[in-house]
């Protein structure tokens, strides 16, 4: 228990001392959820605002991941421009690896942790007087799995008003593509499924659970960000993506890392790979300075 309260402690005082002048949340419940209390981090800036949102969803092939470690690079570039951030936990599916997704428990988990997500955004707008946040100015910014979640509560926002922009890290955007090609399934695996009528419900509820089959001429503006030597996700699921939106009428930027991998943060501390921060936030100013209210 000790441990724990340590552990929290120096989070607490890592989270303060990277935000000069603001407000700084910690462990905020967004939301709870058969039991479980589903909890983000936050950065809201000094003064009275009000001032866009970012909502940040970490990846971790929906079975890990965490909402202070598994995004951190993201924090000080927000924090730097005066957005105020929630970076937020979700459900994530049982089992041990991404394998465990190759069912229809793992389905019902990405339809879940999409739920969410949305949550985190109602939460945000319900909340936005209290924490200066405009509620007409809220972003998503997910990374890897987080990417997908964010980009499926964007295009599928049900009832509520939809985000006004997504930054997607190398996002699976086409799921049944991924399923068919990735190396983390195994062939075994694969070769089980082939030509079964599980494989047929398997693949119905991929393509349902994947962005690229939700875009209309009505999905707010993309970044999709992506690094070129990307082996879990290739580049071409944020290429393929991007040009679908474009060709629906919809808008989005394909910002390329030369050499880069999966994971941002492999990609700290490489001088060469660090320019998709000052992109992500061009694009982000650009997007939140048309949409003034």
């Amino acid at each position: 228990m000790r441990d724990n309260s340590v552990m929290r402690w120096c989070l607490i005082v890592m989270l303060a001392a990277s935000v000069a002048h603001g407000r700084s949340l910690v462990d905020v419940e967004y939301a709870q959820v058969q039991g479980q209390a589903l909890r983000m981090d936050g950065f809201v800036p000094e003064g009275a605002g009000p001032y866009p949102a970012a909502i940040i969803v970490h990846g971790g092939a929906w079975v890990t991941g965490d909402k202070a470690r598994s995004v951190r690079p993201l924090f000080k570039p927000l924090t730097d421009s005066n957005v105020a951030w929630f970076s937020i936990n979700y459900r994530l599916a049982r089992g041990a690896n991404p394998e465990s997704l190759v069912s229809l428990d793992g389905l019902a988990a990405l339809t879940s942790a999409s739920d969410d997500v949305r949550s985190a955004v109602d939460y945000v707008r319900a909340h936005a007087t209290e924490w200066n946040v405009d509620p007409n100015r809220v972003v998503l910014i997910g990374e890897s799995a987080g990417a997908h979640l964010a980009s499926m509560a964007a295009l599928r926002p049900g009832p509520a008003k939809p985000v006004q922009g997504v930054v997607a890290f190398y996002s699976p955007s086409d799921l049944v593509n991924l399923v068919e090609t990735s190396p983390r399934i195994p062939d075994m695996l694969r070769n089980l499924l082939k030509n079964s009528p599980f494989a047929t419900m398997l693949m119905a509820g991929l393509k349902q659970l994947s962005p690229q089959t939700w875009i209309t001429k009505d999905a707010p503006p993309f970044l999709m960000i992506h690094g070129t030597a990307d082996s879990l996700v290739p580049v071409q699921q944020s290429e393929t993506m991007c040009g679908a939106l474009r060709g629906s009428g919809a808008t989005c930027e394909l910002f390329e890392v030369p050499g880069a991998g999966h994971g941002i943060n492999f990609w700290e501390g490489q001088a060469s790979l660090m320019a998709y921060k000052a992109k992500m936030m061009d694009w982000l100013k650009s997007l939140l300075t048309s949409r003034l209210q």
